[in-house]
């Protein structure tokens, strides 16, 4: 359906605010809050209404119910996963041996700390069910008043894909990493039939799909990582059978980070595994300096029919503000390869990769956001003007 104009959206993880940050890290502390559903049902309401008073049609909650991470939340919302095992003291956290770490190893060691990269791995070691109903509920009600509250065009609700929900959590249970892979497709089912099932759009998260190429090639072949990804790809289609796929997105970045990233997997060697999935579109990062040019993929590759693309068209990392004709020449650069009514306005990822890091400050967060909606408007003036004078 055309819309007449190009629609926006983003990744889903916004900035928290300082008092809601606040109130997340008593709970992360084990503490009582005693307002806190309250207090949470407040801030959803709060950032939905400044998303559409930035211009932003697509809106989320901010991902502002997780208590950690974008992909390790799931943990709180899952059996069969254990506190990680204490781990000896070192000096200074251990960087990765591969890619990017190793060549730039004295460009991280200095950020490694501030950035807080190091995740803490969950083993499974029991079998895998979903009991976060509650919690799944209440982010999903929060969104539906908050969209209505505003009048948002739609909703949509960020979960995780089954590669990145295990990518930190070591198999200790399953007799095979094919039946591990599969239970936990199973058990996030739950989440995207409730989101959907409530009216709401689903995106799908799975930054360590492309990520794990650095961490597997070399010395693993090209074939061994797609075997890999492939696995994590079919099952997550098996999750998705009998769902609304055409409401459901799928997002990839190559990690959030602001380092060099020279060692990124190319989006022409994973494209046509995204093309395997059963969704209704795509969310691309397409603004970092070092995929920006990678939007020539599409002209080989065909996006199939009644799918849409979501390019990054400003950058989450860097605290400069993109021009929004700059927006707006990337915005029509997708749509005139893709077609105008197959593409939507985005950014490379979440300003925020859980509720204590960001990438930018939050009045640029914003900022970024103005100028994603001004350069969509100015793209469908060309676009659509472009089309009547045809």
């Amino acid at each position: 359906m055309s819309e007449n104009r190009i629609l926006t959206s983003h990744v889903g993880s916004l900035i928290r605010p300082p008092e809601f940050a606040a109130l997340l890290k008593e709970r992360l502390a084990g503490r009582d809050v005693g307002n806190f559903d309250d207090a949470l049902r407040a801030a959803v309401k709060k950032v939905v209404r400044r998303q559409v008073e930035a211009g932003i049609d697509i809106v989320s909650d901010g991902e502002f119910g997780k208590g950690i991470g974008w992909e390790q939340y799931v943990i709180e919302r899952l059996s069969g996963f254990s506190e990680p095992r204490p781990q000896a003291a070192t000096a200074e956290p251990p960087l990765p041996r591969w890619g990017d770490f190793q060549r730039f190893a004295d460009f991280y060691r200095e950020i490694w700390d501030r950035e807080h990269y190091l995740e803490r791995p969950f083993p499974c070691t029991g079998a895998i069910s979903y009991t976060g109903q509650a919690a799944l509920e209440r982010d999903v009600a929060n969104l539906k008043e908050a969209v209505a509250a505003a009048g948002a065009y739609a909703g949509f609700l960020p979960v995780v894909a089954p590669a990145s929900a295990t990518a930190m959590s070591p198999n200790e249970y399953y007799q095979s990493e094919e039946e591990y892979i599969y239970a936990i497709a199973a058990a996030l089912r739950v989440e995207y039939q409730t989101i959907l099932n409530w009216g709401l759009l689903v995106q799908i998260d799975d930054a360590h799909l492309p990520f794990m190429y650095d961490r597997m090639v070399p010395p693993a072949t090209d074939a061994d990582y797609l075997r890999w990804a492939g696995l994590r790809i079919d099952a997550l289609n098996h999750a998705l059978r009998g769902l609304d796929t055409s409401r459901v997105r799928y997002h990839i970045c190559w990690g959030s980070w602001n380092g060099p990233h020279t060692c990124d997997v190319p989006l022409r060697k994973i494209v046509e595994l995204l093309l395997r999935l059963n969704v209704g579109g795509y969310s691309v990062e397409a603004a970092n300096a070092r995929h920006e040019h990678e939007w020539k993929v599409w002209q080989e590759f065909k996006l199939p029919e009644g799918r849409k693309l979501m390019p990054g068209v400003v950058s989450h990392q860097t605290n400069v503000v993109e021009h929004p004709e700059l927006v707006a020449e990337r915005i029509v650069r997708y749509a005139q390869i893709v077609g105008r009514d197959n593409v939507i306005a985005g950014t490379d990822c979440g300003f925020a990769q859980g509720p204590f890091i960001r990438r930018v400050h939050e009045s640029i967060m914003w900022a970024k956001l103005e100028s994603l909606a001004e350069g969509a408007r100015l793209a469908s003036a060309q676009l659509w003007a472009r089309k009547s004078a045809a």
